[in-house]
Parts: C-alpha cells; sequence; structure tokens
C-alpha cells in the first residue's frame, strides 16, 4: 500500500546490531528528526543488543517485532524468500552493514516478484575479521547484493572508494553522505561530576575516548602511550565489551592503574566530551568516526592514528598529530606533545571546533538522508 494510502509513512531498519554505537545512534537522530507522522520497525541481527533504543523520542511510532525472519545465516532460497515477504508492507527498507547482507540479498532476488519498496542500504566499516583484508567471498555477495538498491550510503571517502572500485557500483548509486552532529550542543563547559563514576577534580588533566571495548579498538595500546604522561594526567575510556578485563590488565602491568578510568557506556557526550583535555584514538580500523566528531566540536585537540578518514577530518592545524595506524610511539609523542603544551592545546582545539561547526554539523547530513530516503518513496512524507 502507497504512503498516501495509509496516511503515515513506514520505514522497517534491518540493523547488524542496535548497540548504542555510532552509526545506530545516526539513525536514531534521523528517526527523532523525521518526527511523529512516520512509524518505524527495528530489528537488529543480534537480538539482544537494543541498547539504541532508549534513545527514541517516546512520541516516534516504534516497534520491534519479535517474529521477524533472522538476519543472520546462510543465505539459502528459503531464507532469502521469508525476509523478502516481511519487507512487503513497508514503504522503504533501509539495512545497515554486513550483518544486514542477507536482507539486501533478499530484496535484490525477489523485488520483482513480491513488487517490494525501495531498499537503501548503509555501510559504516568493518568487523574485525576484516579488519586488514575484506573477505573476497564477502566482496563477491556484496557485489551481487547491492546491485539493485536505490543507494548505497558511505559516511566516509575510503568507504565511497570501495563500494567505487571493490564493490563495482555505480557511481549514480554511491553516496557519500558525512556524519554530523549537533556541534552546539558540544560548545558549553561541563561541571566537574558530569561523567558518572568518576570526577574530574581540581588540578587533573584527563586524555578520553569514547569507543566499544572491543579489540579493533586496540585500547589496551592507549594505555601504553599514555603510560608516559604526568602523574596528574588522567585515562578516561568510555564504553563498554568485552576488552574491559584486557585493558584494566595492561594498566595494573603499567603501574597506572590509579591513573586509568573505565566509566562504562554514557549516553549524551555532549555532557562530559568537554572534560577532556586531549581526545585519543588507537583503533586499527576506523571509517568516519563520530566520537571524533563530537571531540573536535567540544574543541578539543586530537591524538589518533591514520585510519580511514581520520586525517582529513582533523584540522589542517591537528594532523601533524595524527600517527601511523598501530604505531605505540607515534600515539605516545603525539599525546606528551599536546600534555605539555596547553597553548598548543587551545589553539588545535579551537581550529578543530571551527571545522566540526563547519563541515559536520547535523543540519546538512539530516537534509541530504531526507532528501534521499524521500526520493526513494517518491513522496514528500519525510519532509
Amino acid at each position: 500500500m502507497s504512503v498516501a494510502g495509509r496516511g503515515k509513512a513506514r520505514i522497517l531498519h534491518l540493523h547488524s546490531t542496535f548497540a548504542a554505537g555510532g552509526k545506530e545512534l545516526r539513525s536514531v537522530r534521523l528517526i527523532n528528526a523525521f518526527g511523529p507522522k512516520v512509524s518505524h520497525t527495528i530489528v537488529s541481527a543480534e537480538p539482544e543488543r537494543m541498547e539504541a533504543a532508549q534513545h527514541i523520542l517516546r512520541q516516534i511510532p516504534v516497534t520491534y517485532p519479535r517474529d521477524f525472519p533472522a538476519l543472520k545465516g546462510k543465505p539459502t532460497p528459503g531464507r532469502l524468500q521469508r525476509l523478502a515477504r516481511a519487507m512487503q508492507e513497508y514503504d522503504l527498507v533501509l539495512t545497515y552493514n554486513w550483518g544486514a547482507m542477507n536482507a539486501v540479498m533478499a530484496h535484490t532476488v525477489f523485488k520483482d516478484v513480491f513488487r517490494l519498496p525501495s531498499l537503501i542500504h548503509h555501510e559504516d566499516g568493518f568487523n574485525e575479521d576484516e579488519r586488514t583484508r575484506l573477505k573476497p567471498t564477502r566482496n563477491w555477495f556484496r557485489k551481487i547484493a547491492l546491485g539493485r538498491t536505490n543507494g548505497l550510503v558511505v559516511p566516509s571517502e575510503t568507504l565511497e572508494g570501495i563500494a567505487l572500485k571493490v564493490w563495482e557500483q555505480p557511481i549514480g548509486r554511491v553516496k557519500h553522505i558525512p556524519n554530523g552532529i549537533d556541534t552546539k550542543a558540544f560548545a558549553k563547559r561541563p561541571k566537574p561530576d558530569a561523567l558518572r563514576g568518576v570526577v574530574k577534580r581540581k588540578g587533573e588533566f584527563w586524555v578520553g575516548t569514547l569507543a566499544g571495548l572491543r579489540p579493533v579498538k586496540n585500547l589496551p595500546l592507549l594505555v601504553r602511550a599514555f603510560r608516559h604522561l604526568p602523574e596528574d594526567w588522567h585515562l578516561v575510556i568510555v564504553g563498554d565489551g568485552p576488552e574491559r578485563d584486557a585493558i584494566r590488565a595492561e594498566a595494573e602491568e603499567y603501574n597506572v592503574g590509579h591513573r586509568v578510568h573505565l566509566p562504562g557506556f554514557a549516553s549524551h557526550p555532549e555532557r562530559y566530551v568537554g572534560l577532556f583535555d586531549v581526545f585519543a584514538l588507537s583503533s586499527d580500523s576506523e571509517q568516519f568516526p563520530i566520537s571524533l566528531v563530537e571531540a573536535m566540536a567540544a574543541g578539543l585537540p586530537v591524538a589518533a592514528p591514520a585510519v580511514g578518514d581520520i586525517a582529513d577530518m582533523v584540522s589542517e592545524a591537528n594532523a601533524p598529530l595524527i600517527g601511523p595506524a598501530g604505531d605505540e610511539s607515534a600515539l605516545a609523542r603525539g599525546l606528551a606533545q599536546l600534555a605539555g603544551d596547553p597553548d598548543l592545546r587551545e589553539r588545535i582545539g579551537q581550529a578543530n571546533r571551527e571545522k566540526a561547526r563547519t563541515s559536520y554539523d547535523e543540519k546538512p547530513m539530516i537534509a541530504a538522508y531526507r532528501r534521499l530516503y524521500s526520493s526513494a518513496m517518491d513522496n514528500d512524507a519525510l519532509n
């Protein structure tokens, strides 16, 4: 049934996970921006990971069906057919990352048979198993599955290149939409106790990061790079995940456990990111990390590896502090340089804030997604 015939647009979201990570929270911001005139159905390939749901505004009509066909598993004809049938009642299907690729293939195979709605796929990066090299079988599967989508959205130039060259997608299908945030929300100076579980005390300085505690983030390396800083510097790692014990063990190994804090996941980063004096990343793989944009909007200098688009994301003043991936010494030098020079921190932080404001505000991002989704549904339900 058409949107006009039903009166309210219905969008189906098929996520690899709906944990409160970057791509999930971007999806939430878009859902909230579209308002209550659009209803949403959200499915996760990992049904137990639905933490992002708590950030959707109460007035938004949203459902989480328990009987939707599983997104994971071998792409047998029967599985693909069940997935395709489940898409029929919607006006637009949005899929996210490799974990939803079975649904993309189902749509391509059965689009005409079941008269399926338009589908737009989103790629934000890769799991640990494709950190250093994309799997040829997955590249082949993606190439075929994406063949009849109405769009392939990527946030980074790196992913855009992969989509065009490796997955051989036509240039008109690939949509490069950089991630955006509410940059004004990060401009306020937070209170010392704004971050639950740890209080910033007078005379302390913080190196901070926001990350899922997963192997690909390589947070033990960040601990090792940080260990050389003076006693008045602390490392605050905000996030949850399976690497917590490994990070804590690394801190104890180098006798900095009293200066390394793991407060867990904390929502609303605009309320506490400004407590950091330096923002750091140590990931082996990134694409266009939203946490980096948030740090820039808060006026922070950044020490990080040159993975994904990071080197191009930061301001020109910050570029010398972006080192090779996996290079502990380079990261340690960057942290030491920033820790020892408050004027440098201030100058780079202001340059980053200005670049975030002019290049990564959420208004252009939301407008770009609104145009893309509306075009795919061939109506103005999102306007």
